[in-house]
């Protein structure tokens, strides 16, 4: 009986330990993300993205994987420079968001006001605090993975592209420096899995002024849907 006692004890005392590490570790990441929204105000970095369709019957879920470059600018610029295996470039420059297909030639126009909020990018190149984030996401602490503090954002919008995205923040020993953005996971509304993982992240660098400026090339098919 007095060895059944001393177990039960130490399980009490491991599921209180364990309890209290996730609930730290919970509200390290919404820390995290609070630092990073509040003190990151521009960024460059490389990014691999691994893209994963859903599983078919009696079919393996199909990868496709595609490298670039990434820039933001807050309030609401940014830019992703496809490089492989296809060119493409998306920019967004506070107003409009234009999309370049160089195979096509090809350029598609939209008012950002009217898909910002279904893309990623949002959650990096528009907030400013948790505050203005929640107005469009609900958001939810995981434990850490990877090395990697994690954020669960899930639209309020449920009818939108975007099903649900995790971010992953990279902690700095520096505690004046801001986390570090690792790794963005999207899941869009058909189920499709992006994961988008960024190599040498700059954190504040000055951008130059044309960044965010999209020229048309010559005799490209500019379509505004």
């Amino acid at each position: 009986m007095i060895a059944l006692c001393r177990f039960i004890a130490v399980a009490c005392l491991a599921w209180q330990t364990a309890t209290l590490a996730l609930a730290q570790s919970s509200a390290d990441s919404l820390d995290a993300l609070s630092q990073f929204l509040k003190q990151t105000h521009s960024g460059r970095a490389q990014f691999t993205q691994v893209v994963t369709s859903p599983a078919k019957a009696d079919q393996a879920p199909r990868r496709k994987t595609s490298s670039g470059t990434f820039e933001f600018q807050k309030p609401q610029q940014f830019r992703f420079a496809y490089q492989k295996p296809f060119v493409q470039t998306m920019v967004s420059d506070g107003q409009s968001l234009w999309l370049y297909d160089a195979d096509l030639n090809q350029v598609t126009v939209r008012k950002q006001s009217q898909l910002l909020g279904q893309t990623p990018a949002a959650f990096v190149a528009s907030s400013g605090d948790l505050k203005s984030l929640q107005a469009e996401f609900n958001l939810k602490a995981e434990p850490e993975a990877e090395g990697l503090q994690w954020v669960k954002a899930t639209p309020k919008q449920a009818d939108g592209a975007l099903q649900s995205l995790r971010v992953g923040l990279k902690p700095v020993a520096n505690s004046t420096t801001p986390p570090v953005l690792s790794v963005l996971e999207i899941v869009d509304g058909l189920g499709q899995t992006s994961r988008l993982s960024f190599q040498n992240f700059e954190v504040n660098p000055k951008l130059p002024n044309d960044t965010f400026q999209f020229k048309t090339p010559a005799g490209a098919q500019v379509i505004r849907p």
